[in-house]
């Protein structure tokens, strides 16, 4: 290599050096967020809530030993075994201030059950507190301590949330109070088993025993969610965690203020979510929307004329892509206004209009038969042995059409997931009378093709997609 080549080599090279350690735009030249100011700020208003009940020797020791829920009911009743009197239980939480006269939001799983509500404020005053009202539901509750001029905090707007934005959490965490967890929004809208109400925020911020009730805030130091439930297969934090909407709250809070109670909107259907087989055998273009597996009688969807099999695309103007965010809706309609609804119904598009109900009150909380085969028509194409339901079945399960799957082969209703034991109400949304209508029905299917089928297991109704492969 000459001294010429060399030289211009490592020009090239500083240049190079110079240039990668100069000034630089864009994301990586981002920095993290600094919090130190949105915590001093809004700290103050934070505060540490302790509950004390009476309770049972046997469940306070259990409660002690962390024994889990599936275990404890075989403890009961041996209070006089154990000659372990009753005792005060301590549970731990969070919650902030919302106003200066002392209102304050947490989780009403925090406080459920408490004898004694006690908040511990930064600055280490200990106040009793008195519940105002809770929500069951959505697993709020408001709180109110007797004093003025407190700090509170700034409160934003969920529904301006993005995913990946940064988010922090202030809460006490196993008892350590006042502590700090950041991270960023990691999903909008999640729905949890036996949570139908709440579309909860995801994210990925550390929370464990004790944040619950405390807030989530944004960048802008504004609340914008509660801190409320995490999945973990160890009890604590691995990585999700999960916060009840502040717009959502508020709205809570608002009517505990002035009624005392909550009140949601109601439609008395049972919906399940459309998988690609069941759109194909609705005549959708996508797998989308809340699929109806039944109305209840006397229901405003009855009234509305909304039927078994609809699909429900969008509630009051807002679209529908997953069956969870229809409850989410309709919660949040307050009963006796009237509501649109768009859905397929065989194939072709259809508007309703419905006056929303109030969710009843009971769904706020938590012999012998016949048997017989069907025709072969009816079983070999499909694969099912069917046998008629009798009188005292369609009125124990309060149906009025359907047959009694007595057995299963190989075929298209078992790779369908169908059972024996299933009820099976209607196929290609047409009602199966007895089994020789199944049979007439079968015959007529369309071939290479999905076709819905409407089965009851149990309670609970339910669609499943069958594909007709070949012409019966």
């Amino acid at each position: 290599m000459t001294q010429r080549v060399f030289a211009r080599w490592v020009f090239v090279l500083l240049a190079g050096m110079l240039i990668s350690c100069g000034p630089q735009s864009g994301p990586q030249a981002n920095t993290l967020p600094d919090f130190t100011r949105l915590v001093q700020e809004q700290e103050p208003a934070v505060v540490n809530i302790s509950t004390l009940q009476r309770v049972s020797g046997v469940e306070g020791r259990l409660r002690g030993q962390q024994v889990p829920e599936f275990f404890r009911h075989f403890f009961e009743g041996m209070e006089e075994q154990f000659d372990a009197p009753q005792r005060d239980a301590e549970s731990q939480g969070s919650g902030f201030i919302i106003s200066e006269d002392g209102y304050i939001l947490t989780n009403y799983h925090v406080i459920r059950d408490a004898d004694r509500i006690l908040v511990r404020l930064q600055d280490r005053r200990e106040l009793e507190a008195e519940l105002v009202g809770h929500d069951q539901q959505s697993d709020l509750a408001l709180l109110h301590i007797e004093e003025d001029d407190l700090p509170v905090v700034k409160i934003g707007s969920s529904r301006d949330l993005k995913v990946g934005e940064w988010v922090l959490a202030i809460g006490a965490p196993f008892g350590f109070e006042s502590t700090v967890t950041a991270g960023i929004v990691s999903a909008l809208g999640r729905s949890l088993p036996n949570e139908n109400y709440v579309p909860f925020i995801q994210t990925d911020v550390a929370i464990n025993p004790g944040n619950s009730g405390g807030p989530l805030f944004n960048l802008d130091g504004e609340v914008v969610g509660i801190n409320s439930q995490i999945v973990s297969q160890s009890g604590g934090f691995m990585g999700l965690s999960f916060a009840i909407p502040i717009d959502m709250a508020m709205d809570v809070v608002q009517q505990l203020r002035e009624d005392g109670r909550v009140a949601r909107g109601w439609l008395g259907v049972l919906i399940q979510d459309v998988d690609r087989d069941l759109a194909e055998s609705f005549g959708l273009d996508k797998p989308a929307g809340a699929l109806v597996a039944q109305v209840m009688k006397d229901s405003p969807a009855s009234a509305a004329g909304l039927e078994a099999g609809d699909v429900v695309i969008s509630f009051n103007g807002e679209t529908i892509d997953r069956s969870p965010q229809l409850p989410h809706l309709v919660g949040r309609v307050a009963p006796g206004a009237e509501a649109t609804m768009e859905v397929v119904r065989e194939g072709k598009r259809k508007t309703l209009k419905v006056t929303v109900g109030e969710l009843p009150e009971d769904m706020r909380q938590d012999g012998g038969s016949e048997r017989g085969a069907a025709p072969p028509a009816a079983a070999a194409p499909l694969g099912l042995t069917v046998a008629p339901l009798s009188d005292a079945e369609k009125e124990k399960l309060g149906l009025s059409h359907g047959v009694k799957v007595t057995d299963v082969k190989p075929g298209p209703a078992a790779r369908a997931g169908i059972r024996a034991g299933d009820v099976l109400r209607t196929l290609n949304n047409l009602d199966v009378e007895n089994p020789a209508a199944l049979t007439e029905i079968v015959e007529s299917l369309p071939t290479n093709s999905w076709v819905p089928a409407l089965v009851q297991r149990g309670e609970n109704p339910r669609f499943m997609a069958i594909r007709i492969e070949e012409a019966p």
